[in-house]
């Protein structure tokens, strides 16, 4: 499974009324793998939520990985989003190694066509959050994981937010050469952060907003 970001500390920052912000764009894989356009970006349902669940227990360990009443808080912090990425209906993606079609048919999907999702929150001090991005092991290599973090930053931005942090294991090193190829930085270090004992580092991203 693709393991990116995942937070367990709360926040005191709120954005009021960001929930209901506008859903403004459908496009956001632009910028990222023409593959990725087999998916697309829409906002959560309350159904989804114990398919949510189901994939972060595949997506992370014991110990990062949310009980349900964690990711409830979380989703429904003030000032949280959360996006979900599916396939686009009648399609399957189209595989890297080979340029050809998969038969949807033939993705393993957890529950669904939902191939991952993004928890995220924007703050009223001028700063957003990414709590967890959850992507299958099915849609790995597609641009999921992308798509969903242009969107989030794309709604914190929206949201007047100036720069975006998020916390990785320090021993997560896809998530952490995911997250330098989207133009963040580590800032810091937070020892034993997670539960099992494992430090996190902390990395940063301005956003357009910013200039």
């Amino acid at each position: 499974m693709e393991k990116l970001g995942k937070v367990t500390r709360s926040s005191q920052n709120g954005f009021a009324g960001f929930r209901a912000a506008a859903f403004q764009s459908p496009h956001y894989n632009d910028g990222v793998p023409s593959n990725a356009r087999d998916f697309q970006i829409r906002n959560y349902r309350p159904t989804d939520f114990e398919a949510l669940w189901r994939i972060d227990q595949t997506c992370f360990p014991p110990g990062i990985s949310y009980s349900k009443t964690e990711l409830r808080l979380y989703m429904r912090r003030r000032g949280s989003f959360t996006l979900i990425a599916e396939m686009v209906a009648g399609k399957g993606p189209v595989d890297p190694n080979s340029g050809k079609r998969k038969n949807s048919s033939h993705v393993a999907f957890v529950d669904n066509d939902i191939a991952g999702f993004i928890v995220a929150e924007a703050g009223n001090r001028g700063s957003g959050h990414i709590i967890t991005i959850d992507v299958i092991a099915a849609s790995r290599r597609f641009g999921v994981g992308s798509m969903l973090l242009k969107a989030a930053e794309d709604r914190i931005e929206i949201a007047e937010c100036h720069s975006v942090e998020l916390e990785t294991a320090v021993d997560n090193i896809s998530a952490l050469s995911f997250y330098k190829r989207h133009g963040y930085d580590v800032i810091r270090t937070f020892p034993r952060y997670y539960a099992n004992g494992v430090d996190a580092l902390v990395l940063q991203k301005k956003l357009a907003a910013a200039s």
